[in-house]
């Protein structure tokens, strides 16, 4: 059973363990906590549902729960509902993912850069289990206006974006992906260990 102590010294090496054991009244409560102020107790059910959310279908019901954290005026608040939505995107058997890309896509432009990041990267989670929907991923990314964010990020976040990207080219090859990724390795933005990071990937480009 799952308490608001055991969460407070639950360590990160503990919760693939614990998150195998929950049971449905755990995973409410789990979803409740995900509002909670105190950022410990909050990040472990996060880490909690996350996890099980890998291995079990029992948190995609609370999909609806997550969507509307989308648009949650709390930038933590944002990020959990993406997060939640990547990692269950699996289970999606009803097709939800299709109807949630919208708001999904309005967080590659959220006013906070770690936002942003973590909507790119969660990326990775969806597109495995989504083939029909990996072209407009592509199409969003590559509509991506790097420029306009911070210029501390910006090589952080095309970094994110190329490695989604070579990872949809892997699935189904495409010429704008291949010119995107030909533009950002010729640009300034990236320097010369990114690039040649990215070049390692990109065999027979």
């Amino acid at each position: 059973m799952i308490t608001i102590e055991k969460l407070m010294y639950l360590e990160k090496q503990e919760i693939e363990q614990e998150a195998t054991t929950l049971t449905g009244d755990d995973i409410h409560f789990l979803i409740t906590l995900l509002s909670e102020k105190d950022d410990k107790i909050r990040y472990a059910a996060l880490l909690l549902l996350q996890s099980r959310s890998a291995a079990f279908s029992d948190v995609y019901p609370y999909w609806e729960v997550f969507l509307q954290k989308l648009n949650s005026k709390n930038s933590y608040q944002r990020s959990i509902g993406l997060m939640l939505i990547a990692e269950n995107a699996r289970w999606d058997t009803e097709n939800k993912m299709d109807n949630a890309l919208e708001a999904y896509f309005k967080l590659l432009r959220d006013e906070k850069p770690i936002t942003v990041r973590q909507c790119i990267q969660a990326l990775h989670r969806i597109i495995p289990y989504k083939n029909n929907l990996v072209a407009q991923i592509a199409d969003e990314l590559i509509s991506l206006e790097t420029a306009e964010i911070r210029e501390s990020m910006q090589k952080t976040v095309l970094t994110d974006i190329l490695s989604v990207l070579t990872a949809i080219r892997k699935q189904q090859p495409s010429d704008k992906i291949d010119a995107y990724i030909v533009r950002a390795l010729s640009s300034d933005i990236l320097d010369r260990k990114a690039k040649k990071e990215i070049e390692k990937v990109l065999t027979g480009i």
